[in-house]
């Protein structure tokens, strides 16, 4: 059986005592920024055996890292561009995670490919897949698989007959992203990485010409105080231009933030055994299975406004439900919708010709003696990424740094998860739950299952589901503030769980009784409970009128004046300010 592991936990002392070490050690690499990339470029460094610190100024993948289309897929589209290198890595990389790394948290997932043009399109279509599976698409998944129409009918009824001649079955992954980021947090704080959220840099230190650290400032009390480290890696996404003027030297290359807008409507609305990727005529369409729900997008378009809180707009769903509706029986329509989330992609914009040719997809650059930047990229590839950054970083480091060696090192939560999939009936008699809760435990924790439950050993109504959010257990939500880091409710709603996007109150049906069950853990009174929910359901009614507006000037407007979790959050962060 299982047994309870000796797992760091990001809980409230551990992070008082981060402060005190951000405060007075000297680090080999400081990372600013904990999304995917941030928290991969921390487990690598403090993996190669280096001294790591790791700071963020919300929450673990509050950025683009939990707003993704949540796969974690090679690209079969860059095929098309004939970015094959790309391609190779990043089913490398889906490979590594569905076997390796995150079996948990990575799952394979049936895709269906409507064919809709006789003739030409099913040998081209089929070739490209062809060369996907050959290029380590299909390992621990299946080979394509054709089908006739009636073939591709009976795997998708919910898909009108005259929308498609045939299909072709083929697979990719489906993954949490919130959830794996922070469980990449986490590693690395396994690994001897010191890790601290709402942790904001507000400033460079310097030593002569060279970075020597940052300036941080607590995002919830205003403190600041100062960190010293022989590199720093500025991995904060769409923000890597704000940071970067913070350092007061020209970058080697600049992001261009492009907002993509996803819906999340129930699993009833479309009949398919498969997800369905469809193309449009400006990029792709995903419908994916999640739990009791579809998600379904993207929108690719320019964003110049408030980075923080990318705003949906009426066009966007619009334009997502006019894509997907071409297709479906039953059209879809606003009132089936459940949840809206809308994300920036980090896109590289180079200053010149040969900077913009670094990299199509990631560029990794040496802005300053101790200073990396990192930037571009997709979420699949986050471990390349990190690799290279700390490989580049290495050169600021006086010590040898050995190899990066993340290919080995399971993410928490990894080892031991097969053989308790197939103890399911056991640990739900042991526990007193029904065996589908223990899947979805296992899912999302892993091995760290026992972890979780052990909080509930004394106080049983922990077992019992969140009342207005019955998929997931009250002892869910507890662990996300022992363990995981969370600070505030939207932490918990919004990443911990998915429930801000998984029921149409948003959250804020569940907001008071989740406030409740947290606030012993993080020393909350009356008037701290009373704030967070008020903040919170401020946050969702923001939201939801935006995602009335027509553009996103108007959208942001509405969205940007809802107040912040982290009272002392500075944005954006002027330099010379601090």
């Amino acid at each position: 059986m299982s047994n309870k592991s000796n797992t760091t936990s990001l809980g409230p002392q551990a992070r008082d005592d981060a402060w005190e070490q951000l405060g007075s050690e000297q680090f080999d690499v400081v990372v600013v920024g904990g999304g995917v990339v941030g928290a991969g470029a921390a487990l690598d460094a403090a993996t190669r055996g280096l001294k790591v610190a790791l700071v963020e100024a919300r929450d673990f993948a509050s950025g683009t890292s939990s707003r993704s289309s949540k796969m974690f897929h090679g690209g079969l589209r860059y095929l098309e561009q004939l970015e094959f290198g790309l391609v190779r890595e990043a089913l490398h990389e889906r490979e590594l995670s569905l076997s390796t790394l995150a079996p948990h948290l990575v799952k394979p997932l049936k895709f269906l490919f409507p064919l809709t043009h006789r003739v030409w399109e099913r040998p081209y279509i089929a070739s490209g897949i062809f060369l996907y599976d050959r290029m380590g698409g299909a390992k621990s998944v299946p080979a394509q698989k054709h089908l006739t129409r009636s073939g591709a009918l009976r795997m998708a009824p919910g898909m009108k007959r005259k929308s498609l001649i045939g299909g072709i079955r083929y697979y990719d992954t489906v993954v949490d992203d919130a959830r794996h980021t922070m469980t990449v947090a986490r590693t690395a704080a396994q690994y001897g990485a010191v890790v601290r959220t709402s942790t904001q840099v507000v400033g460079f230190l310097r030593e002569a010409d060279r970075v020597s650290g940052v300036r941080v400032r607590d995002s919830e009390n205003g403190a600041t105080i100062e960190v010293r480290g022989h590199v720093v890696i500025n991995a904060t996404g769409v923000w890597t231009d704000e940071i970067q003027a913070l350092s007061s030297q020209r970058g080697r290359f600049r992001v261009r933030a492009s907002k993509g807008v996803h819906i999340v409507v129930p699993r009833d609305r479309i009949v398919s055994e498969a997800a369905i990727i469809l193309r449009t005529e400006k990029s792709v369409l995903f419908i994916i299975p999640w739990g009791a729900h579809w998600i379904i997008g993207t929108t690719d378009t320019d964003w110049k406004l408030d980075l923080a809180h990318p705003a949906a707009t009426k066009a966007d769903i619009d334009y997502i439900l006019g894509e997907v509706n071409t297709v479906l029986v039953t059209p879809l329509t606003h009132e089936d919708i459940d949840g809206v989330y809308a994300g920036l992609r980090p896109l590289l914009a180079g200053e010149s010709d040969e900077t913009s040719k670094l990299s199509r997809e990631h560029a990794v650059a040496r802005v300053a003696p101790g200073l990396v930047a990192i930037a571009g990229g997709k979420y699949t590839t986050y471990r390349v990424m990190a690799k290279d950054a700390v490989d580049l970083a290495s050169d600021d480091i006086p010590a040898r740094v050995a190899s990066s060696i993340t290919e080995k090192v399971p993410l928490l939560g990894a080892d031991g998860y097969f053989a308790l999939v197939n103890q399911t009936h056991h640990l739900a008699q042991m526990y007193g739950l029904h065996p589908y809760r223990v899947t979805h435990l296992l899912d999302r924790y892993g091995s760290l299952i026992d972890d979780v439950l052990a909080l509930a050993a004394d106080k049983p109504y922990l077992l019992q589901p969140i009342t207005d959010a019955p998929s997931y257990l009250q002892v869910e939500v507890v662990y996300a503030a022992v363990a995981e880091g969370a600070l505030h409710l939207e932490d918990i709603l919004a990443r911990r769980t998915r429930i801000s996007i998984e029921y149409s109150h948003r959250g804020v049906n569940c907001a008071e009784q989740v406030a409740g069950l947290v606030a012993p853990i993080l020393g909350w009174d009356a008037s701290d409970v009373d704030r967070e929910v008020t903040t919170y359901t401020a946050r969702v009614e923001a939201e939801i009128k935006s995602q009335m507006q027509p553009d996103d000037d108007s959208a942001d407007a509405l969205r940007v004046v809802a107040p912040e979790a982290r009272q002392e959050i500075l944005e954006p962060v002027q330099p010379g300010t601090h």
